[in-house]
């Protein structure tokens, strides 16, 4: 199974929020996930953007998951990268 780490839609219309999931990669987006590593919500202040749990991401990245290229921004400003 290949694991990535991507986001998840969550969220009304037009107020999209994220949750940074580690999900099969061959699942749809909006599917189950494997487990929820934390949220992005790309309209709050700058401050309270990111919601990550650093050691549970880690772990994954150290399993062998690939981050999307926008997780793997997301991670390189939270500098988990």
């Amino acid at each position: 199974m290949a694991v990535r780490l991507r986001l998840k839609r969550v969220g009304r219309r037009n107020r999209p929020c994220y949750r940074l999931c580690a999900m099969d990669s061959r699942k749809p987006r909006d599917s189950d996930s494997l487990e929820e590593l934390g949220s992005y919500d790309p309209l709050a202040p700058k401050e309270k953007k990111y919601t990550i749990n650093v050691e549970r991401v880690k772990h994954w990245l150290s399993k062998g998951a690939m981050p999307t290229e926008r997780v793997a921004q997301i991670l390189k400003g939270c500098g988990v990268q």
